[in-house]
């Protein structure tokens, strides 16, 4: 008399997980690149939309016009929330882009809008007011008021735009990216694959 025994776990099915390392490489290093260049844009905009910090100059110094002025903080300010602004963008779109995660990728979009915030606060600056204060306000005369260039003292502002793409990317992934098939609840508990 031989005993029935439970037919064997089927093996799983080996299935292709993702594009492989190497399409997930060439795609990070694509939104590395793609999103720092962004950066020019981030720039730009922040040269346009920064309060000017007003400077006068009489024959010996160059002084703050208003001394109790905010537009130096109001300048970092607006390149944080320019870098918030562009990490929704960049993430949400990096996202559509890949409808998937990914370490690669992930950490493209990371270095790329860091890489990216640097650059803007570099070509905002090289855009805007003259560094060179003294020829500036030696050029212009005494008395007359100038914009001070542009300056990013708060350079903890420049995490704002890597913190929200990833927040984003990471968020839409996690509610609307493809689920992994769970292996052990394949199928209902008593009934067996095949019947």
């Amino acid at each position: 008399m031989t005993g029935h025994l439970p037919p064997a776990p089927a093996a799983p099915q080996q299935h292709e997980d993702g594009p492989g390392l190497r399409a997930e490489l060439r795609e990070a290093v694509l939104v590395t690149v793609g999103v720092a260049l962004v950066g020019l844009a981030l720039g730009a905009l922040w040269l346009w939309l920064a309060p000017r910090v007003p400077l006068v100059s009489d024959a010996t110094a160059v002084y703050l016009k208003d001394t109790e002025g905010e537009q130096a903080i109001g300048v970092d300010g607006t390149f944080a929330l320019l870098g918030l602004a562009f990490g929704v963008v960049t993430g949400a779109a990096v996202f559509l882009w890949r409808r998937r995660g990914g370490v690669p990728l992930v950490v493209g979009l990371a270095l790329g809008s860091l890489l990216g915030g640097v650059l803007a606060w570099r070509f905002g600056v090289w855009l805007g007011p003259t560094q060179n204060v003294a020829a500036h306000a030696k050029e212009l005369g005494k008395g007359v008021v100038f914009d001070a260039p542009l300056e990013l003292n708060a350079k903890g502002a420049l995490l704002a735009w890597p913190l929200a793409a990833l927040v984003v990317h990471v968020g839409l992934t996690g509610l609307f990216g493809p689920r992994d098939p769970d292996p052990y609840f394949a199928t209902p508990y008593g009934v067996q694959e095949g019947s």
